[in-house]
């Protein structure tokens, strides 16, 4: 492991807790009153919050690493991000789109790589620590499951635009396919890059540190 999960130390005397606390409730309100479609902003946060009562409710049963607390930091802020805007019209998304004469906006597509990426060592640490599995079983089964994840989301994203906008074009829209009938397996495809990139690297750092 990069770094061992937290003794249970009492969440009041974890600064770097606190701070990451203070700064996402601040911009998840922020994008709350700021976003321009509140019905897709309450909408997309719905995974959000559901990943955020998950973490407040094992809080004192099973303890992240401050570097895995990190990286689900910046996946949360990444999405609030994305859900401030519908994804396919993210200013980020536009600017690089713009700036290099690509043809759709790519934001949802680098959220997606960054599930992988920033949420497959925290699945790790949850094998590793939480349910004790075989070294080699903790590092291939985050991959898995962020492709099980990742899947189940995009039927998930189907399902809403078919039943909350009744498949119309802002139904469209809230899928951000723009146009790539292969949107879904694309996504499937980064996230599944993101978690292998990233549980290669806690591989290969452990085993040079042992």
């Amino acid at each position: 492991m990069l770094s061992k999960p937290n003794v249970k130390i009492p969440y009041q005397q974890k600064p770097l807790h606190i701070l990451y606390s203070v700064l996402f409730i601040a911009f998840w309100v922020y994008s709350g009153f700021t976003t321009p479609d509140l019905v897709n902003w309450l909408t997309e946060n719905t995974l959000t919050l559901s990943l955020i009562i998950f973490i407040v409710a094992f809080y004192n049963i099973f303890r992240f690493s401050d570097i895995a607390y990190t990286l689900i930091f910046l996946f949360l802020l990444m999405h609030v991000y994305g859900s401030q805007y519908q994804y396919a019209e993210n200013p980020f998304g536009e600017w690089f789109k713009q700036t290099y004469n690509l043809q759709r906006n790519h934001y949802d597509r680098l959220v997606h790589f960054g599930f992988g990426l920033l949420l497959a060592y925290p699945m790790h640490e949850v094998l590793a620590y939480g349910f004790k599995a075989p070294r080699l079983v903790s590092y291939i089964m985050p991959v898995e499951l962020t492709v099980s994840l990742s899947a189940l989301y995009e039927v998930v994203e189907w399902l809403v635009a078919d039943i909350v906008y009744n498949g119309g074009e802002q139904g469209m829209d809230f899928l951000g396919m723009q146009g790539d009938i292969w949107d879904s397996q694309k996504d499937i495809a980064l996230a599944l890059a993101g978690s292998v990139l990233t549980l290669t690297t806690a591989f290969l750092f452990r085993k040079n540190k042992s």
